[in-house]
């Protein structure tokens, strides 16, 4: 999707169907084969993999205890593969061509700047982390409880002071409350294919087929 404002819509109502419901989850994996790109557009595809082990352990101990964790993977599985689609079709500036467009010059400007930021902040801890990794494996060093709370330690310190030296370079270019931005959006026919099949997703899973069924009858 092309327009910012349809894919961020439309993500979001994948994923609430995906939370509330498990054939709303098993829908939404079958939009995510179609409309996606899948697995081709991920830039840190380890990252991803442990995330999804992180889920199945989760859910294994939640079907110990006792809980439904077959639905619990299911679920969340499917939000992170939104989630993954999301971040992967995200460019540089459409946050604050969104939050403008929402909310205006001040409120707006402000939101979106500070998404933009974040978003660049998580692809700086991100890159500063694969140099940590690949600094270790060079000291033949390995992962564990001893390497990754100074590892951590690390990037949240440059986090912050990267966090200051942004402040202080605003501040010294005059940024106050807001600013004046003219928002723009690009758009093709075919985004409006996935975003109806979305709300046909979200439909089918709340309404089940056999009522429809029960009233032709």
């Amino acid at each position: 999707m092309q327009d910012v404002r349809m894919r961020i819509c439309t993500a979001t109502l994948l994923t609430l169907v995906s939370f509330f419901s498990v054939v709303g989850a098993v829908g939404v994996f079958v939009w995510w084969l179609v409309f996606t790109p899948r697995f081709h557009e991920i830039k840190r595809i380890r990252m991803v993999t442990g995330t999804l082990i992180l889920v199945a352990v989760a859910a294994l101990f939640i079907s110990i205890a006792g809980g439904d964790g077959l639905s619990y993977l299911v679920r969340m599985i499917t939000i992170i593969l939104i989630g993954i689609w999301l971040f992967s079709e995200q460019k540089t500036g459409e946050f604050l061509h969104l939050g403008v467009w929402l909310l205006g010059n001040r409120t707006g400007f402000e939101m979106g700047m500070i998404a933009e930021m974040g978003m660049q902040m998580a692809e700086s801890l991100a890159a500063d982390l694969d140099r940590i990794h690949m600094a270790m494996m060079i000291k033949g060093q390995t992962w564990g409880v001893k390497t990754l709370v100074p590892a951590g330690l690390i990037l949240v310190s440059d986090a912050l002071v990267r966090a200051q030296d942004t402040a202080e370079l605003m501040a010294v270019r005059g940024f106050y409350n807001g600013g004046t931005f003219c928002p723009k959006f690009t758009h093709k026919r075919y985004d409006l294919i996935p975003a109806m099949v979305a709300i046909v997703v979200v439909f089918l899973a709340f309404i089940p087929v056999s009522e429809f069924l029960i009233l032709y009858q």
